[in-house]
């Protein structure tokens, strides 16, 4: 059973456009943690399987994918480019152009 916490972070993720993404540090803050950007990832990690969240649109707040292995990584990228969020050649997100406003 996740915690309230988790479950108000896995709503704000729902929430979470396509083409749009949302930042760690960000979804923590819309949950009332703005200090808990690690646990978002946690809240992630331990995600319940029957939710179907757009996992993929949850973003470092420099702009880049957190996973470490290449393959988690580029199928992060090629999903938001999917949905028409670009990359830049270092594989950064413009936060200015796509990141969500939280409404």
């Amino acid at each position: 059973m996740a915690s309230d916490f988790f479950e108000r972070i896995y709503k704000i993720i729902q929430r979470i456009p396509k083409g749009k993404v949302a930042t760690y540090g960000q979804i923590a803050a819309l949950a009332g943690k703005p200090h808990a950007a690690r646990a978002v990832g946690w809240a992630l990690n331990n995600t319940p399987p029957q939710l179907d969240l757009p996992w993929q649109r949850v973003i470092n707040a420099s702009g880049r994918s957190s996973f470490d292995e290449e393959t988690k990584r580029k199928l992060q990228q090629a999903l938001l480019k999917k949905e028409g969020v670009k990359f830049d050649k270092s594989g950064k997100v413009d936060l200015e152009r796509f990141q969500w406003n939280g409404k």
